[in-house]
């Protein structure tokens, strides 16, 4: 009799264990929360973000040339330039930060070239503002070549790179975007041909029949250059339309600093300490200094900013 109640009482105990266990496992939204979280598909249907697509303003101009959008092909070319950096937000609140700093020196100097203001959205397309290197050694913010710096006057060698020279480079592309517009016959072509060159424009102008930007078959790059720039344009004078809600203290000052002129070699950590900064401050205000040393075997006279 005792063994026989020993039986039932182990007997019991398994049958209690075992649906402990069953109901445990379809539990698993008490017993383990984290399953339901990883497993459960119907959670995965949930939208990480809400999503709209972004709305055209009714008519938009480029250098006072109005962008024709009751164009098909332009309009959705525009919409989607426009749609990839409204939601590029990372790299497009950067970039607004930034043209705080950097665009009043860039507005001026356009506004004393006879250049349209709206060439510095090219700036910021072609660079965001920084000064980038490209993997085919376009440099500084204007992003210049070499051979094409020179040619419209910017020093280029191992001591001195006035491609990240924001003045002179800046007026350098003036020259050049006047140029390409007395070549091509508008600024909305000009700025084709910063991204493809003249003779490309030049060109495709020939063979098509056709002188107006937008009338012109050119390839992917070219065909969505222009319109990221109007799009960057747009979002820049519309910030809050396309999501980006920057207040003053978001956006990054205008350095401050005195200029002293030198017209000789220099070592520049020791020309640094003698005017209270650092060389590493001195790079970062006078990004075109290329070297710790400046021979200056022609004796030409540079503009250096001094930290203040």
């Amino acid at each position: 009799m005792k063994n026989k109640r020993t039986f039932y009482f182990i007997v019991g105990i398994s049958i209690l264990f075992v649906i402990l266990f069953i109901n445990a496992t379809t539990r698993e939204d008490i017993y383990f929360p984290f399953i339901k979280a990883a497993d459960k598909k119907e959670n995965l249907a949930l939208p990480l973000q809400n999503a709209y697509a972004v709305k055209l303003p009714e008519s938009v101009s480029f250098a006072g040339e109005n962008v024709p959008l009751d164009d098909i092909e332009v309009r959705e070319r525009l919409d989607r330039e426009l749609s990839v950096n409204a939601y590029w937000q990372s790299s497009t609140i950067i970039m607004l930060k930034r043209a705080n700093r950097w665009l009043p020196t860039i507005e001026k100097i356009l506004k004393e070239e006879n250049v349209p203001d709206d060439f510095k959205y090219l700036c910021m397309a072609e660079s965001a503002l920084d000064n980038a290197i490209s993997s085919a050694g376009a440099s500084g913010f204007w992003q210049f070549m070499k051979t094409t710096g020179l040619q419209y006057g910017l020093i280029i060698n191992s001591d001195v790179d006035e491609r990240y020279n924001l003045e002179k480079s800046t007026r350098a592309a003036c020259r050049y975007l006047r140029d390409a517009k007395e070549k091509t016959g508008s600024w909305t072509a000009a700025a084709a041909g910063y991204n493809m060159g003249l003779a490309g424009v030049n060109k495709q102008q020939l063979l098509q029949g056709e002188t107006a930007y937008y009338d012109l078959f050119l390839n992917t790059e070219t065909s969505r250059y222009v319109q990221r720039i109007v799009a960057l344009k747009i979002i820049h004078q519309h910030q809050k339309d396309y999501g980006f809600y920057l207040t003053s203290e978001d956006l990054y000052p205008e350095l401050k600093y005195t200029v002293q002129q030198v017209s000789g070699p220099i070592n520049w950590v020791s020309f640094a300490k003698e005017n209270n900064t650092s060389y590493k401050m001195l790079r970062i205000y006078n990004p075109w200094i290329r070297n710790f040393n400046l021979l200056n075997k022609e004796r030409r006279t540079f503009d250096v900013k001094i930290p203040s």
